[in-house]
């Protein structure tokens, strides 16, 4: 049912805050000292998350120098002064991984004030889903980057840290990248079961991202159960910023179903 709403533009325009004067906002602007106020550095981190083997996987860089030299860091850098976030987050991705075209969301901002001893930084994240095969071409072309393997403590959505592990040897993480890289895995499971969707992206090479167990009712006529669920995704790699639809296939049946944005 569509239902029209008119409105009075004259009373309307009469409510609008007046206009400042341009003039007095030019005199304070030349006048304004920013020097009264610290000023925190922003950085940006990017979590990349991939599957390969029923694993699943992340690329981390090894720190050459202080602080926290000798661990473990995402993909991530400073942002200057007139450098949107977005394109920051590109920027690292191509320096540092070797990684373009990339779709990236903003994950969450983390900003204790001791996360990094040198200064007050303030880290805005993202997180990316990547085919394992990209993550495997950055690896051969940046010796200090890692493909390890993202090893989840705690169960469903309860949120943490993370572990992180390369065949076997484990890989300590800088700063507080253990709990970035476990709000992007928060952040991927409680996208799955929001409204029951049951939704993932999938590369071409796995066929699957993860199994996910989801015990959400879909609705409240409907009692919750669980059921083990593998999304089909779209024919593009799983990083492709185009994903009209998915196909779902349970465990039982394995006839897909297809879903069209949380619609199942």
């Amino acid at each position: 049912m569509l239902v029209a709403y008119m409105f009075d533009a004259s009373k309307m325009a009469t409510n609008r805050p007046p206009k400042s004067d341009t003039g007095e906002e030019a005199r304070f602007l030349a006048r304004y000292d920013a020097s009264k106020f610290e000023h925190p550095s922003v950085t940006v981190d990017v979590a990349l998350v991939s599957v390969e083997h029923g694993r699943l996987l992340t690329l981390v860089l090894e720190r050459m120098e202080h602080p926290a030299k000798g661990l473990f860091a995402l993909p991530g850098g400073f942002v200057g002064m007139k450098e949107p976030l977005d394109a920051a987050a590109a920027r690292v991705l191509t320096a540092k991984a070797g990684l373009r075209e990339v779709f990236v969301e903003q994950l969450y901002t983390f900003g204790d004030p001791g996360r990094d001893p040198r200064t007050r930084v303030i880290t805005v994240a993202y997180y990316a889903l990547v085919d394992a095969t990209r993550l495997a071409a950055s690896r051969k072309m940046h010796r200090e980057a890692r493909i390890a393997s993202i090893n989840v403590p705690w169960a469903g959505e309860t949120g943490g840290p993370v572990a992180l592990d390369e065949n076997g040897r484990a890989l300590p993480l800088a700063f507080d990248h253990a709990d970035i890289l476990g709000m992007a895995v928060k952040r991927l499971r409680c996208s799955t079961c929001r409204a029951c969707t049951r939704q993932r992206w999938a590369s071409r090479s796995t066929k699957t991202l993860f199994a996910v167990e989801c015990s959400r009712p879909v609705s409240s006529r409907r009692p919750a159960r669980a059921r083990r669920t593998s999304i089909i995704g779209p024919r593009s790699s799983i990083d492709s910023a185009a994903a009209p639809r998915c196909e779902l296939r349970t465990r039982k049946s394995r006839e897909p179903r297809e879903v069209r944005y949380g619609r199942d």
